[in-house]
C-alpha cells in the first residue's frame, strides 16, 4: 500500500470517527458544555412538536364507538392541524408552552447524559473492553446515561408535561414554574414530582441503548456511502445517523412513552387540563397499559406516534450534530486561547 493510500485511509477513518463513538476522546468539561448546548438547541426547534405530541398522547377517546362503530374524531388530529388549533386558541406562546422547564430539562439532561456516557465508556474500557463488542458497549453506555440523566432531571420532565397539557385562563393550572413546584409539593408531596418514573426509566433504558448502539455504526455507514458515491453531505453525517437511530429507537419503545404521559398528569389537577376526560390510571406500567388497551385498543398505545417520529428525527439529528460540532468548536477555541496566552 502506498503512502497516498495510507493517507486516504486515514482521512476516511477520521471522517467516520465521532466523539460519541470514540473510546475516551472527550473530557468532562466538553461533555457538560457541549451536551448542554446540544440539548438547548434541540429543544428550541422541536418545542411545538413536543406540545402537539403530549396533547395527542393524552387523548383518550376511542377510535370507534363500540356500539355504532362510527369513528370518533379526536380533538387534536394531525400534526399541522393540531399546531394550527393550538395557535388559534392559545396564540404562538401555546406552541412553546412549558418551554422554561423543558429548556432547563434539556440543558441538564444533555450535560448529564453525555458526561455519564463517556464516564461509563471509560469504566468499560478499563475493566471489560477487550471482551465486549463495540455495539454492546455503546448500548450499555447509552442505557446507563439515559437512566441516570432521566432520574436526576425527572421532576422537570413532569413539569414540562403538565405545562404542555394546560391551556389558557380557566384551563391554566399553574401560573408559573415557582407556583407549580409549590402546588405539587403541597398537594402531592415529594412523590408527586416522580409520578410515572418507572415507565419512564423502563422506556429510556432500551431507547438510549438502541440509539447510541446504532448511532456509531450508522454514522460509519453513512460516511462510507457518501465517500463511495462522492457525495458532499456538508458535514451532516452526524445528523443523518442521529435521525435514523432516533426514529428506529423511538418506535420500539413508544407505548411506554404514552404510559408515562398518562401517569405524569395524574393527581388532584387531573380534570383541569385542556383534555378534561383523562381517566385515573393504576400507578404501575402494566395496569396502565391494560386499561389503555381495553378502553382504546392497541392503537391507543401508539397515540401521537407520527408526530413523535416527526419530532424525534430532527431532535436526534440536531442533538448529535450540535454535540459533535460543539466539541470541535470548543477545541478550536481552546487552541486559540492557548496560542493567545502563550504569545
Amino acid at each position: 500500500m502506498t503512502d497516498a493510500d495510507h493517507h486516504d485511509d486515514k482521512q476516511r477513518s477520521s471522517k467516520r470517527d465521532s466523539f460519541v463513538s470514540a473510546k475516551a476522546d472527550i473530557t468532562n468539561r466538553e461533555s457538560i458544555i457541549c451536551g448542554g448546548t446540544s440539548g438547548l438547541t434541540s429543544r428550541f426547534f422541536v418545542a411545538p412538536l413536543d406540545v402537539v405530541k403530549i396533547r395527542q398522547q393524552l387523548q383518550t377517546n376511542p377510535f370507534k364507538h363500540r356500539e355504532s362503530a362510527v369513528r370518533m374524531p379526536p380533538e387534536y388530529r394531525g400534526t399541522i392541524s393540531s399546531m394550527v388549533k393550538i395557535y388559534k386558541n392559545e396564540g404562538v406562546t401555546g406552541l412553546w408552552r412549558g418551554n422554561l422547564p423543558a429548556e432547563l430539562l434539556y440543558l441538564l439532561y444533555g450535560s448529564i447524559q453525555f458526561t455519564t456516557f463517556h464516564q461509563t465508556n471509560l469504566l468499560i474500557n478499563t475493566y471489560a473492553s477487550e471482551n465486549m463488542f463495540p455495539v454492546l458497549q455503546q448500548f450499555i453506555t447509552g442505557a446507563a446515561s439515559g437512566a441516570v440523566a432521566t432520574t436526576v432531571t425527572y421532576p422537570l420532565d413532569l413539569l414540562r408535561t403538565r405545562f404542555a397539557a394546560q391551556g389558557n385562563n380557566s384551563q391554566r393550572v399553574y401560573r408559573s414554574l415557582r407556583h407549580s413546584i409549590l402546588q405539587i409539593y403541597t398537594d402531592e408531596g415529594i412523590t408527586g414530582f416522580f409520578r410515572g418514573l418507572r415507565p419512564t426509566v423502563g422506556q429510556i433504558v432500551p431507547y438510549m441503548g438502541f440509539f447510541f448502539g446504532s448511532y456509531a455504526p450508522l454514522k460509519s455507514l453513512v460516511s462510507g456511502i457518501s465517500e463511495d458515491l462522492n457525495l458532499n453531505t456538508f458535514g451532516s453525517d452526524e445528523a443523518i445517523a442521529g435521525m435514523i437511530a432516533g426514529t428506529i429507537s423511538k418506535t420500539g419503545v413508544f407505548p411506554l412513552d404514552v404510559i408515562r404521559k398518562r401517569l405524569q398528569v395524574q393527581g388532584p389537577t387531573l380534570n383541569r387540563y385542556v383534555l378534561q376526560n383523562i381517566p385515573t390510571y393504576p400507578n404501575n406500567i402494566f395496569g396502565c397499559a391494560k386499561m389503555i388497551f381495553v378502553t382504546e385498543g392497541f392503537r391507543g398505545l401508539y397515540r401521537g406516534l407520527w408526530v413523535s417520529l416527526v419530532k424525534a428525527a430532527p431532535a436526534s439529528a440536531i442533538t448529535m450534530w450540535t454535540f459533535e460540532h460543539s466539541v470541535t468548536a470548543l477545541r478550536w477555541y481552546d487552541r486559540k486561547m492557548e496560542s493567545f496566552l502563550a504569545s
